[in-house]
């Protein structure tokens, strides 16, 4: 028989908490690490029970191919002498640290920073939070005192814990029927202080409150679920994740610090991340070095695309990126030296058209009036690329990005438009992080003026739904570009493709990007001959239609003479061949742009060597 789960009033230090107790399992030791393993041995344990691996508790109910599975199985574990069986064990001495301060997470929850209590499983060889391993099937909690317990599932989507606000990717979590919300085991167990006194957002003690349905927040000025603290005196109201709001912090759309206020001088104002109105009778951010006024919801400034969550309050400023060297020093009139290059580069004009020469940070054919080029080596660079920054503050990413140079062997993709990128990319030199921006979509700023419509575009960051890009009628990744005064919207994959070009071989004029129905009588590529339907390339004056890959290639941004690789197989990237086109050896269709050879065998996109190397390794 498995227990329920309860909270029960306790006294710490002189201050009372609502605190998680189960009637049959005890806390794990806290011991400290032992100097021998004589220590170890002679050290007299209490005896604890023996619990299963989650990952197993899991995978032994029967239902578990559905979205969202009911856990019926006990975490306490019976010796059968089966192999397969898993058994955890407690780490006694590890839990002296904080879990994840080696960068590993819990196998079950995928959080790190989350207690300091956890079991080890020698058969999965993963580290697990001691509330995912012990977790009763049944949990009443505090934060819905009017309803029946929240009950333990295993759930295979993206949703978020209602405690701490993080991004739940599956896993064991504990879900309420009524609410429709879920909570984290280690956040359903986690003590909750009945008063609180936070300086930073009020000047009184708060109370713990678990009846939000009608209580807007202060700070955030929302109406959600999460229980308040409340201050009777001064009718004040603050959700559970918001009495640790910040005071001063600094965001990735703001090129200033910005400060917690407890209400805007104006009743009504644009946020600076989400430009939705705020109402200026509960509290916000604003940057109090703007001349015209700047500010931001509670919410927005505080997401973590936005904010890379430190508190910045008496911390005095250092990174000041505009003291950074210049990416390149005048050596004489039209010569200069480039910061990721070794020779010098002089300065020509663009007279004829040569399709396999590529600037070397964009990828993108030279089709600029002036360029920079090296004498000594084939090193190509538009004015535009050589003047990029050596590091930038992106909204796309709350930290400082560097300009790299990639090597001639390509594994990795742009975190914006997801394209494999040869080119240059700015990265985040965090070890955690694995963001990367190509120089293209480096560029987007807000507000963003895009040739192709007549109003400032703005990032929208994760929205709800998704949505169609007006462009390539294709759904938006994370990070579309939206209009404010109109139902616009494209993604940066197609904000990122240059909007004319004029130096394709067959044409004098410039070439305009179109997504529309004005186009002249024809209807197929010049190119490839096949159909035209959604984006295209055209010159009204000739009648010339192209695709955008028969004009870039399907994959613009990797250049000839680069490695790929797809998981362990390695393709090497050749120019298109303006002689004989060969054929595709997955999809059998003639190579129009750039090729990917491995195995004396040719493939003409990304796509087709994705599904190429998938079959070969399934034969």
């Amino acid at each position: 028989m498995d227990y329920d789960g309860g909270f029960h009033e306790v006294e710490k230090d002189g201050k009372l908490f609502l605190v998680y107790h189960h009637p049959k399992y005890r806390p794990i030791p806290q011991i400290k690490s032992p100097s021998s393993s004589a220590e170890v041995a002679n050290h007299d344990h209490p005896p604890l029970p023996l619990f299963i691996c989650p990952l197993e508790r899991w995978l032994r109910n029967s239902s578990r191919d559905s979205r969202l599975v009911l856990i019926n199985s006990s975490p306490e574990s019976v010796l059968s002498g089966k192999v397969g069986d898993h058994h955890v064990l407690p780490l006694f001495w590890c839990n002296n640290k904080k879990f994840g301060d080696d960068y590993s997470e819990c196998g079950m929850c995928s959080n790190s920073n989350f207690g300091t209590d956890y079991y080890f499983c020698a058969c999965c060889l993963r580290k697990y939070h001691k509330e995912c391993v012990e977790s009763p099937l049944k949990i009443k909690h505090p934060y819905y005192p009017h309803h029946s317990s929240l009950e333990l599932y295993y759930y295979k989507e993206l949703t978020v814990c209602i405690r701490c606000g993080r991004d739940m990717a599956g896993g064991l979590m504990y879900h309420c029927n009524v609410d429709q919300t879920f909570m984290h085991p280690v956040c359903a167990m986690k003590p909750i202080p009945i008063v609180i006194d936070q300086q930073k957002i009020h000047d009184h003690p708060l109370t713990f409150f678990s009846r939000p349905d009608s209580l807007i927040c202060n700070v955030c000025g929302l109406l959600e679920k999460d229980p308040p603290y409340v201050c009777l005196r001064c009718n004040f109201v603050a959700h559970g994740g918001c009495v640790e709001c910040p005071h001063t912090i600094k965001i990735s759309r703001h090129h200033h610090r910005i400060s917690r206020v407890s209400y805007l001088r104006y009743e009504k104002w644009p946020c600076g991340v989400c430009r939705q109105s705020i109402d200026g009778n509960y509290g916000a951010y604003t940057c109090k070095e703007c001349d015209d006024y700047y500010a931001v919801h509670s919410k927005c400034a505080l997401g973590k695309d936005v904010w890379d969550g430190e508190e910045l309050k008496g911390v005095p400023e250092k990174n000041d990126m505009a003291k950074d060297a210049p990416p390149f020093c005048k050596v004489f009139e039209g010569v200069v030296h480039y910061f990721l290059h070794d020779h010098h580069l002089r300065l020509e004009k663009n007279i004829l058209y040569d399709e396999n020469k590529f600037c070397e940070a964009c990828v993108m054919p030279i089709i600029e009036d002036e360029f920079y080029s090296c004498a000594e080596c084939d090193f190509i660079l538009h004015e535009t690329c050589l003047k990029a920054r050596r590091r930038i503050q992106h909204a796309l990413h709350p930290h400082p990005l560097t300009l790299k140079a990639t090597n001639n062997y390509v594994s990795s993709s742009c975190s914006a438009c997801f394209r494999c990128c040869g080119g240059f990319v700015y990265e985040c030199p965090k070890h955690e992080c694995y963001f990367k921006l190509d120089v293209r979509c480096a560029l987007i700023s807000e507000p963003f003026d895009y040739q192709g419509h007549e109003h400032p575009l703005f990032l929208s960051l994760h929205p709800k739904e998704y949505v169609l890009c007006e462009v390539c009628k294709s759904k938006c990744n994370d990070s579309p570009l939206s209009c404010i005064k109109c139902a616009f919207i494209i993604c940066i994959k197609c904000a990122t493709l240059p909007y004319k070009v004029s130096w394709y071989k067959k044409d004098e004029h410039f070439l305009t990007l179109s997504w529309g129905e004005e186009r002249c009588e024809k209807y197929w590529c010049e190119e490839c001959e096949d159909i035209v339907e959604r984006l295209f390339y055209w010159c009204n004056d000739c009648c010339t239609i192209l695709h955008t890959h028969c004009l870039f290639s399907k994959e613009p941004y990797l250049k000839p003479g680069q490695v790929l690789k797809i998981g362990e197989k390695v393709f090497q990237i050749l120019a298109r061949c303006n002689i004989s086109r060969p054929v595709c050896y997955y999809c059998m269709k003639p190579c129009q742009g750039k090729r990917f050879t491995r195995d004396n065998l040719t493939v003409c996109s990304l796509s087709c060597a994705s599904n190429y190397t998938y079959d070969y390794e399934e034969d």
